[in-house]
C-alpha cells in the first residue's frame, strides 16, 4: 500500500515532483522476525537446564528477553512512523544523555561490574547497557556531518560530531568494552568512505588504527586479560583450563554439531561447559543443536538483512538517509560478523553479543530501533515525472 503527493515546481508550475511513500521493506521486517524468534529458541534452549538445577522457572531468561522485544517493538514501531530526516533535531538531546549515562557507569556506584568490566547501569533494579545505545547515537551524529560532505576538517563537525563520538569512545574504552570501540570506529570509517571521504585519509586512519594497536601491544596499554586473549586467540590449548577454555569449548560445541546438528535442546556444551553460552556465545549452541545447516541459516539472515538494508540506502532520495541507513546497517552487520567469528576462533575472543538472537535486553532494543528508522527510510521513495506541458 503506497500513497502519492505531486508538488509542482518551477515559474510556470509546470514540472511535477512525486513523492511516493510505500510500506516499509517487507523483506527485512521478515529476516528480523526469523533472527528474533530463531533467539527465543536458542535461549530458551541455553538456559533452561540452568533454571532447572537452581530451581526457577525454566522459561525465565526468554520471558525476561520477550519483555524486552515488547520494549523494542514499540520502538520499532514508534520509528517506522516517524519520519527519520527529524531525527537530525535530537542530536543534542541523544549525545548527551549518552555521555551522562556512560560517566555514571565509568564513575558512579550505580555501575555494575561483570566478569571485570563495568558495562551496565542500574535503574530501579533493570539493568542497561548504554554503550548499546552509542551504535544509533553514532550514526546519527554522522549521518549530520556528512550530509552535504566528508570534510573531517570543518570546525563545526569537529565540535558538534567528532569531540562527542571521542568522548563516547573513550568512557566506553575506560569501562573497559574495546570490541564496542572497534565497531564504533569501524562504522565512522564506512560511513566516512560512503560519503565520498579522500581514500589517502582512510587510508591514513588504518595506518594509525595498526600503529595503535602495536604500541598497545608493547607498552601494555591494554588490560592483562585482553592482551592474553590476543596471546592464547591462535593457540587457545596453551591454557586450555583458563583464558583458551571458552573458545575451546565453543569449538567442541561446532564440532559436535557437524551437518545437521545433535537436535534442538540436546546440545552438551551448555550443561556448565560453555560459560556465557545464552550471550556471547550462543552462536555455538546453534551449531551444536542445529548444525551446519542452522549456521548457514543464521548467516544467510544476517546477510540477505545486508543486502536490504544497502537496497534502502541505494534508493532513499537524500544523503541524510542514505547515510543513516549505510551506518544501521553496517553497525548490526559487523557486530554479527564479530560474534560469530568469535564464537568459531576467526577473531579473538571479545564481549559482544549477537544482534536480536543473544540474551540482553540492550542489545535486543536497540538493534529493535535501529531496524524502526531502516524501516522509515525505505517507505522514501521520490520519483521525477516529465513536463506537463511536453
Amino acid at each position: 500500500m503506497s500513497y502519492q503527493r505531486s508538488i509542482r515546481k518551477g515559474p510556470d508550475k509546470s514540472s511535477i515532483t512525486s513523492v511516493i511513500i510505500s510500506s516499509p521493506d517487507k523483506t527485512l521486517l521478515i529476516v528480523v522476525s526469523f533472527l528474533v524468534i530463531i533467539g527465543f529458541l536458542a535461549i530458551f534452549s541455553a538456559t533452561a537446564p540452568k533454571c532447572f538445577d537452581e530451581g526457577g522457572n525454566p522459561a525465565q531468561f526468554l520471558f525476561k528477553q520477550f519483555l524486552c522485544f515488547i520494549v523494542g517493538f514499540i520502538g520499532l514501531k514508534f520509528f517506522t512512523n516517524y519520519d527519520y530526516k527529524k531525527l537530525a533535531d535530537w542530536n543534542v538531546v541523544v549525545m548527551v544523555s549518552i555521555i551522562v549515562a556512560l560517566f555514571l557507569v565509568d564513575f558512579t556506584p550505580l555501575g555494575v561490574t561483570v566478569n571485570g568490566a563495568k558495562r551496565w547501569i542500574n535503574l530501579a533494579g533493570f539493568q542497561l547497557q548504554p554503550s548499546e545505545f552509542a551504535k544509533p547515537a553514532v550514526v546519527l551524529l554522522l549521518a549530520s556531518a556528512f550530509r552535504k560532505d566528508a570534510n573531517l576538517f570543518d570546525q563545526d563537525k569537529w565540535v558538534w560530531a567528532f569531540i562527542p563520538i571521542l568522548i563516547m569512545v573513550g568512557l566506553i574504552f575506560h569501562q573497559p568494552n574495546l570490541s564496542m570501540v572497534i565497531l564504533l570506529g569501524m562504522t565512522t570509517i564506512v560511513m566516512y568512505m560512503a560519503a565520498g571521504g579522500s581514500l589517502k585519509l582512510f587510508l591514513t586512519f588504518i595506518g594509525t588504527g595498526v600503529a595503535g594497536l602495536v604500541i598497545g601491544l608493547s607498552t601494555k596499554i591494554l588490560k592483562p586479560y585482553q592482551m592474553q586473549r590476543l596471546v592464547t586467540w591462535r593457540h587457545p590449548e596453551s591454557d586450555p583450563l583458563g583464558a583458551g577454555y571458552n573458545i575451546i569449548q565453543s569449538l567442541i560445541a561446532f564440532a559436535s554439531g557437524g551437518f545437521s546438528g545433535v537436535g534442538f535442546g540436546s546440545s552438551i556444551q551448555k550443561l556448565s561447559y560453555l560459560p556465557e553460552c545464552h550471550t556471547d556465545f550462543i552462536f555455538a549452541i546453534i551449531a551444536e543443536e542445529l548444525g551446519f545447516v542452522g549456521c548457514v541459516l543464521v548467516i544467510g539472515l544476517f546477510f540477505t538483512f545486508m543486502q536490504r538494508g544497502f537496497v534502502i540506502a541505494t534508493r532513499c532520495p537524500d544523503m541524510y538517509g542514505k547515510l543513516l541507513a549505510i551506518g544501521l546497517t553496517f553497525s548490526i552487520v559487523f557486530q554479527a560478523f564479530m560474534n560469530m567469528s568469535v564464537a568459531s576462533s576467526f577473531l579473538p575472543t571479545t564481549g559482544v553479543p549477537l544482534p536480536f538472537i543473544s540474551y540482553g535486553g540492550s542489545s535486543l532494543i536497540v538493534s529493535m530501533i535501529m531496524v524502526g528508522i531502516l524501516l522509515n527510510i525505505s517507505k522514501k521513495r521520490i520519483k521525477k515525472i516529465r513536463n506537463i506541458n511536453g
